[in-house]
């Protein structure tokens, strides 16, 4: 499950850029942020947002896949990029990013909640999850594959991704190492031009647990079911396009304590 497709992935960069830069602007002010991780950095999108935010920061970038590695790196060649877990990642750190990371990681709570009790004093964790198990994109995808031929390679594909909790849920984690949590969900509604641009947007991540068992005749019939539930459920628009609702949660959790201003 690590052999994303930084092309596949980076069609709709202005869209999934968008989150990052709001919950980066939710990042409270206040002392240096000498250590940043982005962990989940993919392509490297949402390290160039940090880069330009934490300019005097040591940055380290980190990611399971090599191809998005790779793409980092030609677009950041002077930042520093690792291939590693995210899930078991261990640091110190002042700012750790995850941005539409943790939902591919089992027990993300409990991480996140690892995560911030090894911040730094005054260190912040800030993270960004989909929160569309329930839109029709993802109810549809488990829909398609439920059939035949589909059925018994896609029995476990639903279970690649981790159930998002309930706000009070990441209260109760994090609130007991912190004196400062934001929790929030947002909807986003992206304008595209129809609904195979849908389905080339979820090809890029949600779809992927999906696809990836099948073979190319199987892929190509598995989109083809997927693309004829998408075009009813995303009816065009008399402008032509189709509107395509997109939840998010967002955390940001700082670590009970203070760092040096000046430090």
């Amino acid at each position: 499950m690590n052999n994303w497709n930084p092309q596949a992935y980076g069609r709709f960069d202005a869209e999934r850029n968008r989150p990052s830069i709001d919950l980066l602007a939710r990042i409270p002010q206040g002392p240096r942020r000498r250590v940043v991780v982005d962990l989940g950095c993919g392509s490297g999108l949402s390290t160039q947002a940090l880069t330009e935010r934490y300019p005097d920061s040591d940055l380290v970038g980190l990611d399971s896949s090599a191809q998005m590695l790779a793409a980092a790196r030609a677009r950041l060649p002077g930042v520093r990029f690792l291939e590693g877990d995210a899930a078991h990642w261990k640091g110190q750190a002042d700012l750790i990013f995850a941005n539409a990371l943790l939902h591919w990681v089992p027990d993300h709570i409990g991480v996140m909640a690892r995560l911030v009790g090894d911040l730094e004093p005054g260190g912040c964790l800030a993270a960004q999850m989909p929160d569309n198990e329930a839109e029709a994109t993802h109810v549809l995808m488990r829909e398609v594959g439920a059939l035949q031929p589909f059925r018994a390679k896609l029995a476990e594909a639903s279970a690649a991704r981790e159930k998002i909790g309930a706000l009070g849920d990441y209260d109760a984690a994090l609130s007991p190492y912190c004196d400062h949590v934001d929790i929030w969900r947002t909807v986003y509604l992206h304008r595209l031009e129809g609904p195979e641009a849908i389905v080339t947007w979820v090809e890029g991540a949600g779809l992927r647990p999906y696809l990836a068992p099948l073979t190319a005749d199987e892929r190509a019939e598995y989109l083809s079911r997927y693309l004829e539930r998408i075009t009813a459920a995303y009816p065009r628009q008399a402008w032509g396009g189709v509107l395509l609702p997109f939840p998010r949660l967002f955390v940001v959790a700082r670590r009970a304590g203070s760092l040096d201003a000046h430090g």
